[in-house]
């Protein structure tokens, strides 16, 4: 972990979203719970009566020079779908960035559909995804696990994202990402994720995130999601990476028994985990807060709003109860019914102040060397 007294460097960009009079979009599932986020994202930005803008203040050098040259060197191309901008596809985009690109490209996307499978390799980094506040891009698409690939075999889970992002430094605002396929309970190899996270020190501003089974493969590296909407039904937010989502809303689809988290901490020295700080968790079914993917899983709650849709239990092992001594499931100053620990699972931590205080700031994720600052 980066030290606070080498952590000289602050990139601090201000995107204050503007003209927000946003409408329910087609959700496959839940757009009543939908709407509700949209109302609440109106109020609170009509309030700052603010415009979309972006500015960067770069301090004295720190450890992390090259985010600091990139951000001092931004180029800005646009995608518009009638051809009036630079491109019409995000894919040409994003294939006219050069190879070890090393300055932070901004892609301006046009409201649309945009029905493509796109890769950002590693060797892309500082893209920005930005769409516009009042009416965001969809990128869709509708691949699963057991779609054939290019040499006919299944493809995975981790090749059925639409979005797949192995750089770093990428940022996204006003982005939906989506997969389109449908989860039959019962049947296998329906996984179909929206967005894999690959790339660390990643930021997701006021995006959605929508589909079924494993919506959000938030994969590995260190990462933020603010003001967010994800939906699912079965381990839609799953991954090895160390996060921190603030202010979302968790928005459930499952019409039977899933779980909300998937996390992947396979031993105890490592750093990953989720944290989830002043969410909302709502929608239909029943559902687990997580389910332990590896032995050492970490996933906290604080401040959120949990609904009757949680489970009295709180957390499962996933039927192997050697992890109910490992694994790091903790709760913290969470309201609603759903919140209730009365009946919560014995290995579950119900945090003191002193206990939660890694997990709900942002050093959590290291952010005071590259974290996107909101505020």
């Amino acid at each position: 972990m980066v030290s606070k007294t080498h952590s000289q460097l602050i990139i601090v960009f201000l995107f204050l979203l503007s003209s927000l009079n946003i409408t329910s979009t087609s959700y496959t599932h839940d757009a009543v719970n939908f709407d509700k986020w949209v109302s609440r994202n109106v109020k609170k930005y009509e309030e700052r009566k603010s415009i979309l803008k972006t500015k960067v203040k770069v301090a004295a050098p720190g450890p992390d020079l090259k985010l600091r040259d990139a951000e001092s060197n931004k180029a800005i191309i646009t995608v518009r779908q009638d051809g009036s901008g630079d491109f019409k596809t995000i894919s040409e985009a994003l294939n006219s960035i050069p190879p070890r690109n090393t300055r932070r490209v901004i892609v301006s996307i046009s409201p649309g559909v945009y029905r493509e499978k796109v890769m950002i390799p590693r060797t892309k980094a500082f893209v920005t995804l930005s769409g516009n506040a009042g009416n965001p891009p969809t990128i869709t698409g509708n691949d699963t696990a057991s779609a054939s690939g290019r040499n006919g075999t299944p493809l995975g889970t981790f090749q059925s994202a639409t979005v797949a992002v192995d750089a770093s430094y990428f940022v996204a605002i006003n982005i939906k990402f989506e997969n389109s396929a449908p989860h039959e309970i019962g049947r296998r190899g329906e996984q179909g994720v929206a967005l894999r996270i690959s790339g660390t020190k990643a930021a997701f501003y006021n995006c959605s995130f929508s589909g079924a089974q494993d919506t959000l493969y938030d994969h590995k590296g260190l990462h933020f999601f603010n003001n967010c909407y994800i939906q699912g039904s079965v381990d839609f937010i799953f991954g090895s990476a160390r996060s921190l989502y603030q202010n979302c809303y968790l928005n459930s689809t499952t019409t039977k028994v899933a779980s909300i988290t998937a996390q992947k901490r396979s031993n105890s020295s490592l750093e990953s985990g989720f944290s989830f700080k002043n969410c909302t968790v709502t929608g239909s079914g029943h559902v687990y807060l997580g389910r332990a993917w590896g032995d050492y899983s970490r996933v906290v709650f604080s401040y959120t709003y949990m609904d009757n849709l949680v489970l009295p239990k709180g957390w499962s092992d996933w039927g192997d109860q050697n992890r109910d001594s490992r694994v790091y499931y903790g709760e913290y100053m969470c309201s609603g019914p759903g919140a209730n620990l009365a009946g919560r699972v014995p290995w579950a931590r119900m945090l003191t102040d002193e206990e939660a205080k890694p997990f709900i700031g942002t050093q959590f994720i290291e952010g005071d060397t590259w974290l996107i600052n909101t505020s």
